[in-house]
């Protein structure tokens, strides 16, 4: 197994790479949809989708590929991750997020230092995190062995679509693009309802996990 510092390096690097992919996505989706969101959302979830797959298939062999503090949190309750690892890999998680939401805006010449004003809140977006977060708890823990990247990724980019929210499903994604104002951006108040719902969601996926029994 490679040792924490590479494991939390891998951590770090994949979950900034993901948000850099979801907020720069997202910018070149704005500028060049000419209003039309739709387009704008269709053409930020293929890049996520992409990035997504990739970045696990890179990063997994390494760290877990967790880029998300539930998946982490639910890995150590599972005995999967050793519990003093948790916290250095939420906060690994946390600062990639922020770096890659920075990194995003200096490839489009944006100002670096923002914070979004887009209000994302309501029992609607709630559920549709919590929803969201289940689901890809589930994927996670019941995909067959060597599936879990494409599948993780069909998954986001299918809740993109069915979810109120665009499906966050990732707390360090929720604090990464609270640092954005553009159109992947989260308001910071709205932020704290949305990793709650997040957390709930994570548990709801565990236990549907175990009332299902092991996987085959």
């Amino acid at each position: 197994m490679p040792s924490l510092a590479r494991r939390l390096l891998a951590e770090l690097l994949g979950t900034a790479l993901l948000l850099a992919v979801v907020v720069g996505s997202g910018i070149m989706a704005e500028r060049l949809s000419g209003g039309n969101m739709a387009i704008a959302l269709l053409a930020n979830t293929l890049a996520t989708v992409g990035g997504l797959y990739v970045l696990i298939e890179v990063f997994g062999p390494v760290s877990g590929a967790h880029f998300n503090p539930a998946v982490s949190a639910v890995m150590a309750l599972r005995g999967t991750l050793a519990p003093a690892a948790l916290a250095p890999y939420i906060a690994a998680q946390l600062v990639g997020a922020m770096l890659g939401a920075w990194l995003a805006h200096a490839m489009f010449d944006m100002a670096i230092l923002q914070f979004s004003i887009k209000v994302r809140a309501g029992a609607g977006q709630w559920i549709a995190e919590a929803v969201a977060t289940a689901g890809l708890l589930l994927v996670i823990l019941r995909a067959p062995a060597g599936r879990a990247s494409a599948m993780v990724a069909a998954y986001i980019g299918a809740a993109y679509w069915f979810t109120a929210s665009t499906s966050f499903a990732n707390p360090a994604a929720a604090f990464g693009r609270m640092f954005s104002d553009s159109f992947a951006g989260i308001a910071p108040l709205s932020v704290p309802g949305f990793i709650l719902a997040q957390l709930v969601g994570a548990s709801i996926g565990l236990l549907i996990h175990r009332s299902l029994g092991p996987p085959p």
